[in-house]
């Protein structure tokens, strides 16, 4: 494991910067949104939403992933040209190496590619800077000591998340996805 630098979601959020607080009494916590999702600036947030999903102290981390999930549910078109900022911050989640903030990238980014139109294709550019860390991950499926104990309780583990990820990846990401894909990661 690498050390995790906090977040700039961390620095947003705690100087009261974010528009979102957690709303109490909902159980298991849910998040309050101060605006409309849908009128928010894509630009200046999602980026750093995407940014906190390597938190692993609550209430940055439940945050950031429950932020990340409302956003792509309902950004329509303000995603797609927001893409390349966040090649980024999902290339820092992947490279900490940790399985538990690489599977909520993995499930993110499913989210990412099935949000709207072209956004799968629009990530095929990047493939070369996220998927060099599937290749390590990927053959991880009985794993060992910790790891594995939280794959079973989370009854996903890592090698079968990546799958599951490059074939939304393959099926969404138009014509050179596969070819891509294949070259990262020969089989």
């Amino acid at each position: 494991h690498r050390p995790v630098s906090h977040s700039e979601f961390r620095r947003f959020y705690d100087r009261g910067d974010l528009p979102i607080q957690i709303h109490h009494g909902a159980v298991g916590g849910k998040i309050a949104w101060k605006v409309d999702v849908e009128k928010l600036d894509y630009h200046h947030y999602l980026p750093i939403f995407f940014d906190g999903l390597r938190e692993k102290e609550d209430p940055y981390r439940f945050l950031s992933v429950q932020g990340t999930y409302d956003m792509l549910e309902k950004g329509g078109a303000k995603i797609l040209p927001v893409v390349p900022q966040l090649i980024i911050p999902i290339k820092t989640a992947l490279n900490t190496r940790d399985p538990e903030i690489i599977s909520t990238m993995l499930k993110v980014l499913q989210a990412l590619v099935l949000s709207g139109e072209m956004v799968g294709e629009a990530l095929v550019p990047y493939y070369r800077q996220i998927l060099p860390v599937f290749n390590i991950f990927k053959s991880r499926n009985k794993n060992i000591g910790d790891t594995m104990d939280y794959s079973q309780r989370k009854r996903m583990n890592i090698g079968d998340l990546i799958a599951e990820t490059l074939e939304i990846f393959e099926v969404h990401g138009g014509e050179d996805a596969f070819i891509n894909i294949k070259y990262m990661i020969p089989t």
